[in-house]
């Protein structure tokens, strides 16, 4: 299949590698097919793609590369449609966002993808987790020597 994109331009991408995402993402509900794309320049960030719309992109990471103790309860409930028992079997992702300069993680509403059945949701965890969880972007100021 071959899709054009705002963000890739055209890029073909195979059948089977389409993730569908039956009930869309919140805000996106008409957007249900989506291909996850690596970053040519950034080993850490993937995108997910809308195959239908080549306008819309979302920058993902996995959480605990930034986040190490990351943990996520999901109700059981918000498993079932992906047919997946336990976690291990899933790829979760978090979209990355941008508040003013900084680059936030959405840890509260991750995206857990069943690889095998090639299907994904967005669902809303447990606990006490941020929407906005501010990515270190700072650095120490240099200091001078000699």
């Amino acid at each position: 299949m071959r899709i054009t994109t705002t963000r890739f331009g055209r890029i073909d991408v195979d059948g089977s590698d389409i993730i569908t995402f039956h009930s869309g993402l919140p805000g996106l509900e008409g957007c249900r097919e989506w291909a996850l794309l690596a970053d040519s320049s950034n080993d850490a960030l993937g995108w997910l793609q809308c195959t239908t719309r080549g306008d819309v992109a979302l920058a993902v990471v996995s959480p605990r590369r930034f986040v190490p103790d990351y943990s996520v309860r999901i109700p059981r409930s918000e498993l079932t449609p992906l047919a997946i028992d336990d976690l291990r079997e899933a790829q979760v992702v978090v979209v990355v966002g941008r508040t003013g300069k900084k680059l936030t993680l959405n840890l509260k509403a991750p995206i857990v993808i069943n690889l095998e059945a090639r299907t994904g949701r967005q669902v809303v965890a447990s606990g006490d987790l941020p929407l906005q969880f501010v990515l270190c972007s700072e650095q120490p100021p240099l200091k001078k020597s000699a």
